[in-house]
């Protein structure tokens, strides 16, 4: 005793207890779109047509009501600074939309009224090159590119698009099913009566619970963009949005770029929309019945709050992460 005590006086154990704290919560949107440019420029967006931007680290928030589109959902939102950021408008038609000016005017830069049109997800490489992703049209998945930050989208030709098997769709629950790679390269995951992970060529069958059109991946994340190999570790979120409780098969992650896919030991604590990296073995995921902590790269999961969110985001260029969800809730993750 005396000898593990002097041990502990001399190597004290350090302890770090993870929050979130709550931020905003007094708007009428739900939000499914987070973009974290820096610790103080955070950008989102949500349904109504609203887009909130704070400029001191989620402190304050100026929200606007996009003109014209009042009644639409932005479902997901990609900022560069505190000026310019672009958003998605889903269907009926699906928009994307463009601000320079910190979001006092939006311009249309893409417009499609082909029935069936519904955009899930943009992602960035950069400021310059992006992508988009949508359900499927005719058994293929919509994908449309961008070269020059957004003012333009290029559609990929039909020939090329990824074929999408029957009742299987991408969730545009937090903006995360899409991810970029180094050289110009892309992956996504899916959901619904069938679930898998699309990345050079072929696609994977995902083990993550399937078979509805509430089950399925929502989120990947990708922890070495660089390593363009069997390397890459990826961590898949998801599970059932109807019973939203449920761990069963709502968490996977592979270390061989998505040849094998391991369950955790400790699940997530129920259905998630977001998974993000927040360090080389850390991760965040969230859902709306709470939010888990993984200090050891997916292979087990800690709740950290029952408050309920739709997406979790880290910053580009920094190391705040934000989460943000229904009910105008915006929150940080505190680490003491």
């Amino acid at each position: 005793m005396r000898i593990l005590f002097l041990f502990v006086a001399i190597f004290p154990f350090t302890v770090i207890a993870q929050r979130v704290e709550l931020l905003s919560s007094d708007k009428k949107v739900s939000i499914r779109g987070l973009s974290v440019v820096n610790d103080q420029v955070i950008w989102v967006s949500g349904n109504n047509g609203q887009v909130g931007r704070s400029i001191d680290g989620g402190k304050t928030w100026l929200w606007r009501v996009v003109k014209g589109f009042e009644k639409r959902d932005f479902r997901d939102i990609e900022a560069f600074d505190a000026a310019s950021a672009i958003i998605i408008a889903v269907a009926e038609p699906a928009n994307i939309l463009k601000t320079i000016d910190g979001g006092d005017t939006w311009k249309v830069v893409y417009e499609n009224s082909k029935k069936g049109m519904f955009l899930d997800a943009m992602e960035f490489w950069d400021q310059y090159s992006g992508i988009v992703i949508g359900d499927p049209i005719d058994g293929k998945f919509f994908v449309a590119r961008t070269f020059d930050e957004g003012d333009t989208w290029r559609e990929i030709p039909q020939k090329n698009l990824p074929k999408a098997d029957s009742g299987e769709a991408c969730f545009a629950a937090s903006g995360t099913n899409v991810r970029v790679l180094d050289k110009d390269e892309a992956c996504f995951v899916t959901g619904g009566l069938r679930s898998r992970f699309f990345w050079k060529g072929t696609p994977i069958n995902l083990p993550i619970i399937q078979g509805t059109e509430s089950t399925g991946a929502n989120s990947i994340a990708i922890r070495d963009k660089k390593k363009i190999n069997n390397s890459l570790h990826f961590v898949v979120v998801g599970g059932d949005f109807s019973k939203d409780t449920s761990a069963l098969k709502n968490c996977f992650y592979t270390n061989d770029g998505g040849k094998h896919w391991l369950a955790p030991i400790t699940p997530p604590g129920g259905y998630r929309s977001c998974v993000e990296y927040i360090t080389k073995d850390k991760l965040i995921c969230c859902g709306t019945t709470g939010v888990d902590i993984s200090n050891d790269g997916g292979k087990n999961w800690k709740l950290i709050s029952e408050e309920g969110f739709h997406v979790c985001r880290k910053a580009k260029n920094g190391t705040a992460v934000f989460l943000a969800g229904p009910n105008g809730k915006i929150a940080r993750l505190i680490e003491k």
